[in-house]
């Protein structure tokens, strides 16, 4: 019978880079007035949505019969529609604000808010249309612009981005 004798141990594979860390040495460009105006106007939606849902609250409670236990149904029934709107708002809102853009010379890449990372072609290739732009105000400090960027293949995405974080790849040749 032979016991194996255990030999040193092997190396440990390299940890997976953050979703915000660039990789291959693309360059890091953070989206801060993106995410600044995303996250003012989810808490300006669940402010708003708090105060709609306080009023009719208020409203049922007033009206001939609101007290009863039966009536208690409508107002879970109305709290759970509520929470419900309030978690997709936000999460809406902050879902098309990116952490930020990797920039390297094989691709560009979008560092999304949950960490999903999406490539697009390279500053050269890459299709970029302003749909819309924000001036600096209530909700960012600076200004914003809505943009679709374009795959080669399938449908453009929008997100919302700090201006002037892609400006550089628009002088590069893009659209």
């Amino acid at each position: 019978m032979r016991i194996p004798i255990a030999g040193p141990p092997a190396p440990e594979a390299p940890p997976a880079p953050l979703p915000s860390a660039p990789t291959s040495g693309a360059e890091w460009r953070p989206n801060r007035a993106g995410t600044q105006r995303a996250i003012r106007l989810s808490l300006f939606y669940v402010v708003l949505l708090a105060a709609i849902y306080a009023l009719f609250v208020a409203l049922e409670r007033t009206s001939p019969g609101g007290t009863s236990s039966g009536g208690m149904d409508g107002i879970y029934a109305f709290t759970a529609v509520a929470a419900v709107l309030a978690a997709g708002g936000t999460l809406f809102a902050l879902t098309v604000a990116p952490r930020g853009i990797e920039v390297g010379p094989a691709a560009t890449v979008v560092v999304g808010r949950w960490g999903r990372r999406q490539s697009f072609p390279p500053p050269g290739r890459l299709e970029l249309r302003e749909v819309r732009h924000y001036e600096p105000g209530l909700l960012s400090q600076e200004g914003v612009v809505a943009v679709e960027l374009a795959r080669e293949r399938g449908r453009p995405r929008t997100f919302l981005l700090e201006k002037g974080l892609l400006s550089p790849l628009r002088a590069a040749g893009s659209n």
